[in-house]
């Protein structure tokens, strides 16, 4: 999954997400969803999430649906 649906898109997600700083260079940081801050179906340059760890950026791509706790 590419991110771009909110609906394909749940806290306790682990996903790659680009950071604002990062959106020129590409750089992908991996984390786990804690909120999702997009509130439209979809964006074209992937949802906007908030992360366990307290980074924001959109997510590129979904990396597994663990059971991690939320």
């Amino acid at each position: 999954m590419n991110g771009q649906k909110r609906a394909d898109i749940r806290p306790g997600l682990e996903v790659d997400i680009v950071l604002k700083q990062d959106q020129s260079s590409g750089k992908l940081t991996r984390g786990i969803v804690k909120e999702l801050l997009t509130k439209s179906p979809s964006h074209p340059h992937g949802i906007k999430v908030r992360l366990t760890n307290g980074q924001v950026g959109r997510v590129k791509q979904v990396i597994s649906a663990g059971n991690h706790p939320q």
